[in-house]
């Protein structure tokens, strides 16, 4: 029923104010086969990045326009959802724990293993991919359910709830047949065959708060 994700590339964004850093990490990063954009600032990565590009950001916790953390709520406020790795020579704990509290994924101390942080990465784009699979799903199911006529909603929610025509048409007032008439459109609307399947629907909607 539903459209394939587009398959686009997933990039790794590289923000960090050491260019010897940004070097070494795109050096591993190319030789990983995992497409890589550094930026030397917050500012850079800000005005390159738009929330459609998928795959996660490693982030230098300590850099002098903009702290790792306040770049974490900035992606926030841009929208941009991409996983986050903080990196950082500090091993500040508090720092991590409002890293984690922010949505980043992982925390690494420099030196780090080269060969750990890009496993993390690869787990983190996954992440992102899955997320932006469930995304690209839940708003097709959002689409198709606003093709619906109110009553044909409030059909739908009782038909996924497991009632019977019949209780339905108590619960709406209305004849029996007129029920009938209002699931077949809904079914054939969001495109299933069977009260199961609009219920997995209508629990994708309810998990995105869209119903």
């Amino acid at each position: 029923m539903m459209t394939a994700m587009p398959d686009e590339q997933s990039t790794v964004f590289v923000i960090d104010d050491d260019a010897a850093v940004r070097d070494a990490l795109s050096v591993h990063l190319d030789l990983a086969g995992l497409p890589v954009r550094s930026f030397a600032s917050a500012r850079e990565f800000l005005a390159a990045v738009d929330s459609d590009q998928g795959g996660c950001a490693v982030i230098d916790i300590r850099m002098p326009d903009q702290d790792g953390l306040s770049l974490q709520q900035e992606m926030i406020r841009h929208g941009l959802t991409l996983p986050v790795i903080i990196i950082t020579g500090h091993g500040d704990v508090d720092a991590a724990v409002t890293a984690f509290r922010a949505g980043a994924v992982d925390f690494l101390q420099k030196p780090f293993d080269e060969d750990v942080l890009i496993e993390r990465i690869r787990e983190a784009i996954e992440r992102d991919r899955r997320a932006r699979r469930l995304s690209l799903e839940v708003s097709e199911i959002r689409s198709r359910f606003n093709l619906l006529s109110p009553r044909e909603q409030e059909v739908m929610g009782l038909v996924a709830q497991g009632h019977s025509n019949k209780v339905i048409a108590i619960r709406l007032d209305i004849g029996v047949r007129t029920v009938e008439t209002h699931r077949a459109k809904v079914l054939e609307k969001m495109g299933v065959r069977s009260a199961p399947e609009l219920a997995r629907l209508k629990m994708r909607l309810d998990e995105g708060g869209l119903s």
